[in-house]
């Protein structure tokens, strides 16, 4: 106990690796018609989630402590408003020693928290909480490596 480390990598050899992350945020009806209609008072949801999305996997060695730094190939976010709330979806891809599944993570986290900060003015009930607001599913669907 009481010791952390990055794992040592130096005698691996770059590979094409890429990674596809999803989650999901559930949002009240009405939320989700405000983002239809472009009406959230912080402006455009799908637009900002997607930019919180490529930032976040551009630092995710930054946001968690023992990953690599590597060079970021590609990142494709992909944010869908459905009837329930909205579904995200990042795919990242790079030629490096270590895979970006952490980054395909940081990217749809971080993109479904960008949505709950531009919507939770209407998703507050009277007491200021979020009753019906929940981000689940959040889970690595594909790595592929070679």
């Amino acid at each position: 106990m009481g010791s952390a480390g990055m794992v040592d990598i130096t005698g691996k050899e770059p590979v094409r690796r890429e990674a596809v992350a999803s989650g999901f945020i559930k949002l009240r009806r009405e939320t989700v018609e405000a983002i239809r209609r472009g009406v959230v008072a912080k402006g455009d949801v799908v637009s900002v989630a997607s930019v919180a999305a490529v930032l976040a996997a551009k630092e995710t060695p930054r946001l968690i402590p023992l990953t690599h730094p590597i060079p970021i190939e590609k990142v494709e976010p992909e944010v869908r408003v459905r009837d329930d709330g909205v579904e995200v979806r990042v795919r990242v891809a790079t030629t490096a020693k270590t895979g970006v599944e952490m980054e395909a993570l940081a990217g749809v986290t971080a993109a479904l928290l960008t949505v709950w900060d531009m919507v939770k003015s209407l998703e507050k009930d009277e007491t200021g909480n979020y009753p019906d607001t929940v981000i689940t599913g959040v889970r690595v669907e594909v790595k592929r490596k070679g």
